[in-house]
């Protein structure tokens, strides 16, 4: 077999092909045989009739087709193997001239991977500021943990304050049409923590149970809604139920239902032990994405727009069905923002993770990084923890799914690429850097 290779633009590469004639002529009286066995043709049981019978019933065409389809992928297997190409996507045959008796020449082409310039990625000097764990953090955690285990008491002897939760029934309206999907009855609300139209949840404070009563509300411009941005509203409102909730008072008696502690002391050491920790994940996450960010920055990629067009694709893709999973429409984003600009942000991320992939890739290459089954492993539990189901189990979604093995993979090679550059360049964590309002006062 005999290959020639030719450069084209943004990193294809042509392949001419010749396939010598013997090569060809077995690959084709295989195909004849192979078709021989599922067609009818009269006279002859299935698998016994002549050649030239099965090229008459079918066509010399068809069985070419076959033939191809039977012999090229080793044959482009062996092109690329032979030439070290290191492709990107799968080979494609644009043409071949393909006459039983003589050698078979197919000319292909194949999308090969950018060539990555690395620039400094060893022997920086960095520095990244310090998280610091807020003055009142322990205190808000021991309280978050309380709220946690409140007990909630029905409120009949006042009216309803900002932290109360009601059950209300409300009815809106705007220009006098109802609003559609504006109603409800018996909607449990927390005024504390609402989601609702900026203003409703405010002008329920000091009221009393049973108390009817109307609001104006105006709906934000940004509303997902086309038809009630900034629109002005009238919802009718009732109050049904009024709670509160109650705290558990800290104490030795509290943490021991809460936990392996035996006294306050213990609880608030954990709880200091913990944030210390989270202290410690958040300075090494924010040295390894600086550091990171840093060696990409270095680094030089002539990225072809056929490689974006395809990433930015998969991340539309993958948009869409996130925004699906939240019950909303491409059409309604659409609305909020215009297509021209989602395009050009969807592009631009895909610039980004495209070249972040390559420069991982060069400097594994680079050094030498390998995957061991320690890697793997412990991607596996990752993955095991995060959706709560045995390693079995994920073991068996990944033999119906080689992908979800390849996605866990290059996972894996981007751990250990940035370990590799924590361990190799110089990062010091310093304090933060206070703001210019902070200094003027």
């Amino acid at each position: 077999m005999q290959v020639t290779l030719e450069n084209e633009k943004e990193n294809v590469v042509k392949l001419d092909i010749t396939v010598p004639a013997k090569e060809a002529a077995d690959a084709y009286n295989n195909a004849v045989k192979r078709i021989s066995q599922y067609v009818n043709i009269d006279g002859f049981r299935k698998g016994k009739a002549p050649r030239d019978m099965v090229e008459k019933h079918v066509g010399v065409e068809r069985i070419k087709q076959e033939a191809l389809e039977g012999l090229m992928p080793k044959v482009l297997s062996q092109a690329i193997d032979d030439n070290k190409l290191d492709v990107i996507t799968q080979p494609y045959i644009t043409s071949y001239d393909f006459t039983v008796g003589q050698d078979l020449k197919v000319t292909a082409k194949v999308e090969t991977r950018p060539e990555v310039t690395l620039g400094e990625y060893k022997g920086i000097s960095l520095e990244v500021e310090d998280s610091p764990i807020a003055e009142d953090a322990l205190e808000k955690a021991i309280d978050n943990l309380r709220t946690q285990h409140s007990e909630t008491k029905i409120i009949t002897d006042r009216a309803t304050i900002d932290t109360d939760i009601v059950k209300i029934d409300f009815d809106g309206s705007v220009n006098g049409e109802k609003i559609k999907g504006g109603e409800g009855k018996n909607y449990p609300l927390d005024l504390a923590h609402s989601n609702f139209i900026p203003g409703f949840a405010e002008q329920l404070v000091g009221k009393n149970l049973n108390d009817e009563f109307e609001i104006d509300v105006t709906f934000p411009e940004d509303y997902h809604d086309e038809s009630l941005k900034g629109q002005k509203a009238v919802f009718k409102i009732k109050i049904n139920e009024i709670s509160e909730k109650i705290k558990p008072e800290l104490t030795d008696e509290f943490v021991q239902k809460v936990g392996p502690f035996k006294t306050v002391d213990e609880l608030k050491a954990d709880v200091q032990k913990y944030l210390e920790e989270a202290r410690e994940n958040t300075n090494k996450n924010n040295s390894e994405n600086e550091i990171f960010k840093k060696v990409i920055e270095n680094a030089n990629v002539e990225i072809p727009q056929s490689m974006i067009d395809r990433e930015a694709q998969s991340l539309l893709a993958e948009y869409k069905n996130r925004l699906a999973a939240q019950g909303i429409s491409w059409e309604m984003i659409t609305k909020a923002q215009s297509e021209e600009e989602l395009t050009k942000n969807i592009n631009e991320d895909a610039k980004i993770r495209i070249k972040n992939s390559l420069v991982i890739d060069k400097i594994a290459k680079t050094e030498n990084l390998t995957l061991e089954k320690s890697d793997l492993d412990k991607k596996f539990a990752e993955l095991s923890a995060a959706y709560r189901i045995s390693q079995q189990d994920l073991y068996k979604q990944i033999a119906k799914n080689p992908e979800i093995l390849s996605s866990l993979s290059q996972q894996a090679m981007n751990d250990k690429v940035r370990d590799f550059l924590v361990k190799n360049n110089k990062i010091e964590i310093v304090p933060p850097k206070k703001s210019k309002k902070v200094e003027e006062k």
